[in-house]
């Protein structure tokens, strides 16, 4: 399991599933094989020698004082989604956050970047025929913005999205919607980063003079540091997320910031550096 410290503050990354994603897969249609070859610094841990990019799904379990924090909430067991090619999961990922350090009911606190499928899966699960909430005493940070998008989206599967994996955090009185530069302790902040979503936002991390971030879905895969204007499928407004690419990356870049890629494969944490005209991504 790899974790990292950032001061007082602790890190550790739960995989859900991580898997390589053929071109002809790919949510980056500008992402070919051979378009990714110019960047030799994506081998071999984010991009195999066949040109199939790596991608994690994966929460972040963020350690600091006084604070368990649940960063995304992955998929979910006993969801069919689209994504999943709607067969439900059956993973010990409680298991596995408990072997962490974080047993679901020792959870205080659970932010979603936004309100995708894979990013809210475990704020939820089965009880019988209910959905109840996963982490019982914690409080689940949801971006105000975010949640009212898609309060109003009747497309897809959206409606069972928020009905089972949102609705019933705050039927039980546990979900807060917060502005999108929440402070949620002296470490740990939201930074606006809209465009996937209207409410994105990503996670700063401060302590003792070392700074991490959390990018949520910003960045899919570090194969934008070099080309931040490959856009995604998933993007609700692709310009505004190219924009936003552009904005943080000149922001990390050569400074002493980790970036932890919330889909990029193992060693998934790294730094942003200057390449020429764009970036690079030194794990």
């Amino acid at each position: 399991m790899l974790s990292w410290q950032i001061g007082d503050v602790k890190v550790a990354r739960v995989v859900e599933s991580e898997l390589p994603v053929p071109h002809k897969y790919s949510f980056l249609k500008q992402a070919t094989p051979e378009a990714l070859r110019e960047m030799p610094w994506l081998y071999p841990h984010f991009v195999q020698e066949d040109g199939s990019m790596v991608l994690s799904v994966h929460a972040l379990l963020v350690d600091a004082p006084g604070l368990k924090l649940v960063v995304d909430t992955c998929i979910g067991n006993d969801k069919p989604r689209a994504l999943i090619r709607n067969q439900p999961l059956h993973t010990k990922f409680l298991e596995h956050i408990a072997e962490a350090g974080f047993p679901r009911e020792k959870v205080n606190a659970v932010v979603c970047t936004h309100l995708h499928v894979d990013h809210v899966g475990w704020n939820t699960m089965k009880d019988g025929d209910k959905w109840v909430p996963t982490f019982p005493n914690a409080r689940y940070l949801i971006g105000k913005t975010e949640y009212e998008h898609w309060q109003n989206t009747p497309e897809g599967e959206h409606p069972q999205i928020m009905a089972d994996s949102v609705a019933p955090i705050f039927d039980a009185g546990l979900a807060e919607t917060v502005e999108m530069d929440h402070r949620i302790s002296p470490e740990i902040r939201l930074v606006p980063t809209p465009g996937h979503t209207p409410g994105h936002v990503s996670v700063m991390i401060e302590s003792k003079g070392q700074t991490a971030v959390i990018t949520g879905d910003m960045i899919h895969h570090p194969c934008q540091f070099g080309r931040p204007d490959w856009l995604s499928a998933f993007d609700g407004n692709q310009q505004a997320a190219n924009a936003r690419r552009h904005t943080m990356f000149k922001e990390w870049a050569d400074k002493p910031i980790l970036v932890i890629g919330t889909h990029f494969g193992a060693p998934t944490a790294g730094h942003v550096k200057s390449d020429g005209a764009a970036w690079r991504f030194e794990a």
